[in-house]
């Protein structure tokens, strides 16, 4: 008889999306699941009774679902899910552990951004020692054509319906090879036959030092908050010691672990923050409010800084919006880019069998009772996120204008005359869709491969 692993309860209550909290959904052994407690309306069941117990808008769920009205424990979710919830969401317990645990994936190894008006996909960022990455490619360059097709001709079959983007980029498995073709911004063509493979997901996608004016200023690319993010963003800081200024680019990070966002910011500003509330967790009826406070966890070397650069897009979510919310009332943060996705609330994850149900159980405010930012942050500097190249190109309009605040102490003429994100292609607007149809996190690895 199977028994969903035993790690899942301990990987859980180590603080997946939430740090802390009540955590007495995760205790005792999963059932068994060949019992009726697994079966799909048993996974039903089990799923409405923590919703009522846990949901942070439980008094908004519809009334009298039938949990055997629903074949899937998917279904029951959107039956109960509150009108404003476009965030909760089931991975299965393989997904959250090659994801969160271990993280990796079978693929290439590269974030898209698709510009179908272009008619290319613009890859936006590459993992270390991926096979693309060993290919040459890297943040910046465009994809033209896979298999001796046009990324133009790809992009109207998929419109059509007539292809998928397993057809174009295959399964995600050991082996599967596609040949890429791919440009560099200065024009350079290449091709190259890549197989997949499984990718390790770092979460440190650059870490550099420049000078601006009399200034040293570290800059470090942040992906996402999950288990490994502790020792990354250990070896980031490492590198960044005794720096002026810090730059934190958050541009694509759609959250994770609360307390990674809590050691990032211990990190960056730690004589200023020690001692002092991160966040309090504001729950439904059930359960009483939690203050949290600033924690270094596993992090090392403290900038101390009382000024910290943050660059957003649309894409910056959850966690990345806590380490702006949070740090604010403390230390000055300049906000570079566009206004966050809007993800004041987070999970505390209950195991359901092989499953993990990821429904929004509380919600965040800062040291000042300061939350609610579901349209989310503003930028302090608006900034249009056009990709020129790798990671800290001097071009790159996010990073261009952090150092020219860094240099003035003021936003640019540029960032006042940026347009709207409305006036944006929708290819680039702010990266994710205008009303999420899933949670950020499940967004980007779609856009993965």
């Amino acid at each position: 008889m199977i028994r969903a692993k035993r790690f899942l309860l301990t990987a859980l209550s180590a603080g997946l999306l939430a740090a802390c909290g009540s955590d007495s959904v995760l205790t005792g052994d999963s059932p068994n699941l060949g019992n009726a407690q697994c079966s799909a309306v048993g996974q039903n069941q089990q799923l409405l009774n923590f919703m009522q117990n846990r949901y942070l808008w439980v008094d908004d769920m519809p009334r009298n679902v039938n949990p055997a009205s629903h074949s899937t424990m998917y279904q029951m979710l959107d039956a109960l899910r509150a009108p404003q919830d476009i965030f909760s969401f089931i991975l299965t317990e393989q997904e959250y552990q090659d994801r969160y645990v271990d993280a990796v994936f079978y693929g290439f190894g590269f974030g898209r951004r698709d510009r179908t008006d272009l008619g290319v996909i613009q890859i936006t960022y590459v993992y270390e020692e991926s096979p693309i990455a060993r290919a040459g490619a890297r943040r910046g360059d465009e994809i033209t054509a896979v298999n001796g097709v046009s990324m133009a001709t790809w992009f109207d079959r998929i419109s059509r319906g007539q292809a998928t983007w397993v057809d174009v980029f295959g399964a995600n498995e050991e082996g599967v090879e596609r040949t890429i073709e791919w440009r560099r911004p200065d024009g350079y063509e290449f091709s190259a036959t890549v197989a997949k493979t499984q990718v390790e997901t770092n979460t440190i996608m650059a870490t550099e030092r420049f000078q601006v004016g009399d200034k040293e200023v570290g800059y470090y690319v942040f992906d996402s908050f999950i288990n490994r993010s502790e020792q990354d963003l250990n070896r980031a800081y490492d590198q960044l010691i005794g720096v002026d200024e810090l730059v934190i680019d958050l541009r694509y990070n759609g959250g994770g672990l609360v307390r990674v966002a809590n050691q990032l910011s211990s990190q960056a500003a730690w004589e200023h923050v020690e001692g002092e509330i991160f966040l309090t967790y504001q729950y439904n009826r059930n359960f009483n409010d939690e203050d949290f406070y600033f924690n270094l966890g596993p992090g090392i070397e403290r900038l101390n800084l009382d000024r910290v650069y943050v660059l957003t897009t649309g894409a910056s979510c959850s966690s990345s919006e806590l380490v702006i919310n949070s740090l604010k009332p403390f230390v000055d943060v300049v906000t570079v880019g566009q206004p966050t996705c809007g993800k004041p609330v987070g999970q505390q994850p209950g195991p359901i069998c092989d499953k993990i149900v990821f429904a929004i159980t509380f919600q965040t405010v800062n040291a000042e009772g300061e939350g609610d930012y579901f349209d989310g942050l503003p930028a302090t500097c608006p900034a249009n996120d056009v990709i020129v190249g790798d990671w800290g190109d001097p071009a790159d309009p996010l990073l261009a204008e952090a150092r020219h605040h860094i240099l003035t102490g003021q936003c640019s003429s540029a960032s006042s005359a940026v347009v709207s994100a409305e006036q944006l292609p929708s290819e680039v607007r702010r990266d994710i869709p205008e009303q999420w149809q899933e949670h950020p996190l499940l967004w980007k690895w779609r856009h993965e491969h």
